[in-house]
């Protein structure tokens, strides 16, 4: 497998119903993951893009969350309906997806 140009790690983590800090999967990331491995193979570009999912990104309060890499660009509130978005803008274009952003205050 060669080197990806970008690495997303969709957030994965679950924790019981009421936690203060809520979850990620509570807030749909099984269905944004499944939305990336889906648009990967529709595009073909495995030799380019990698999507392995993750454990706890931190705030997921904010969930769904997704790290892009090697940019290092956090972004919130993901849905499956941005996936698509997220690849040609910035897996693609090279252009992070501005209003899915995590604030600064976050990341």
């Amino acid at each position: 497998m060669p080197k990806p140009l970008r690495h997303v790690f969709v957030c994965s983590q679950s924790r019981p119903p009421n936690h203060p800090r809520g979850s990620c999967q509570q807030k749909g990331s099984t269905d944004v993951l499944q939305s990336f491995w889906s648009e990967l193979q529709k595009r073909g570009v495995y030799d380019k893009i990698a999507v392995t999912y993750s454990g706890c990104l931190g705030p997921c309060d904010v969930g769904t969350n997704v790290l892009v890499y090697p940019e290092g660009v956090l972004y919130n509130n993901v849905t499956p309906g941005d996936v698509a978005e997220i690849f040609d803008s910035h897996l693609i274009g090279g252009e992070p997806v501005a209003r899915l952003l995590a604030p600064g205050a976050v990341w």
